[in-house]
């Protein structure tokens, strides 16, 4: 039998994962259901400006949603950046944060309950040469959750964020990649853990936020990089 007293348990909570097959989505989704979870899995765009409603339509109540956003990282100089690359980039990773919280913070307010976590990037912690698009876009977000957080913990949502880097996911280090000597070099290099952060790893401490254990948390962001955000 499960312990009653323990905190961090999911069974019987219901949590919506977008992105579910991109990025951390697999793991997440995978270990949210292992720890008891009932997980709603969304493959859809999250560029569909529709999506969020059609989502609370058919999900709604849940207790937690985790906005696992992600997009191929554009590499263009920063003086060659066009307007076509920041509306796509921000599209993707930025405009559906404030749709999702249209659709689905009324219900948990209703409840005076509820989750949101943003799986964000801990390219917006430290400056990267070529990446000032996508690093804008992952700023805005860690912003937005900052923001957000102190004004609907009242209401007993709390927003978080988990900014990441160096964590084994299929869309930012594919096997490909994992599989180049240059790539463990760099490892050895850039990243004081030495190696990459275990999906299962990261998709823990998600399964955590979305726990009645971390209450306590409001507009906190997570740095999960392997030290390379903070050394």
């Amino acid at each position: 039998m499960p312990d009653p007293n323990d905190l961090t348990r999911l069974a019987g909570r219901r949590i919506l994962v977008t992105q579910a097959a991109d990025f951390m989505g697999p793991a997440i989704c995978r270990l949210l259901a292992a720890r008891g979870a009932t997980v709603l899995a969304s493959g859809e765009p999250p560029t569909d400006p529709g999506l969020p409603e059609r989502l609370a339509t058919l999900h709604a109540p849940v207790d937690a949603l985790v906005l696992n956003l992600a997009i191929p990282a554009p590499a263009t100089p920063a003086t060659e950046v066009e307007a076509a690359e920041w509306r796509e980039v921000f599209a993707w990773l930025v405009d559906p944060l404030p749709r999702f919280l249209r659709a689905f913070a009324p219900q948990m307010a209703g409840r005076g309950a509820g989750k949101l976590i943003v799986i964000g990037s801990a390219s917006a912690l430290r400056g990267m040469k070529r990446a000032s698009t996508y690093s804008a876009a992952r700023g805005a977000q860690l912003a937005w959750v900052q923001a957000v957080g102190v004004e609907l913990a009242p209401r007993g949502i709390q927003v978080n964020a988990i900014a990441q880097h160096f964590v084994d996911n299929p869309t930012y280090f594919p096997e490909t990649v994992q599989q180049d000597p240059r790539f463990a070099e760099r490892l050895a290099r850039e990243v004081p853990l030495g190696r990459l952060v275990g999906a299962d790893e990261d998709a823990s401490l998600v399964a955590y936020l979305c726990s009645a254990a971390a209450d306590c948390f409001v507009g906190q962001v997570f740095p999960v990089a392997g030290g390379w955000a903070t050394r």
